[in-house]
């Protein structure tokens, strides 16, 4: 296996600021222990390819309702690699637990971003039978895989990041 990546939790002030983007004021206090709290992507076996996120906070939602996660971490990953996130598999399967973007693609530039590369997720509960979804602070929620990519002989792409969402569309 070749070891390409390293997971880092954003600083404090970061966290703060996209925490009550996504729930609101909260005691700095309590913001200071879930952020203490927060534990970095782990793989659960030896021979398992996606490394688990935990959620930061309980999460509960009930079919049809979504919410946006600050996961706390951000990932220095070597160039030519990009991280792609999904749901972990049996969120999937029992709550059809999405991820809004369907996949989402952090590259390699992402960690020098404005943002310092705070990986967010916006899941939804697209459950059919009614299932309230239910997700522990510290339990596993999301799963990142690295996967190596390549680019066209003829690439000249030369710009610079500084931002997450839609930040290198050419506009």
């Amino acid at each position: 296996m070749k070891r390409i990546a390293k997971f880092e939790k954003v600083s404090f002030e970061q966290f703060k600021k996209d925490y009550i983007d996504s729930f609101g004021e909260i005691e700095e206090n309590s913001l200071k222990t879930i952020y203490e709290n927060i534990k970095l992507p782990k793989r659960a076996t030896k021979g398992s390819a996606g490394y688990d996120f935990f959620a930061p906070v309980d999460i509960l939602l009930a079919a049809g309702e979504g919410i946006k996660i600050p996961t706390g971490i951000r990932s220095y990953m070597e160039d030519g690699w990009v991280l792609k996130c999904y749901p972990r598999s049996g969120l999937g399967f029992k709550f059809r637990l999405q991820l809004n973007n369907t996949v989402g693609i952090i590259d390699s530039d992402y960690y020098n971003s404005s943002n310092e590369g705070h990986i967010m997720a916006k899941l939804t509960n697209d459950s059919r039978e009614n299932k309230t979804v239910s997700v522990s602070a510290g339990d596993g929620f999301m799963q990142g895989i690295f996967v190596e990519y390549g680019i066209t002989f003829d690439d000249d792409a030369d710009g610079i990041r500084d931002g997450g969402f839609g930040s290198t569309t050419n506009k």
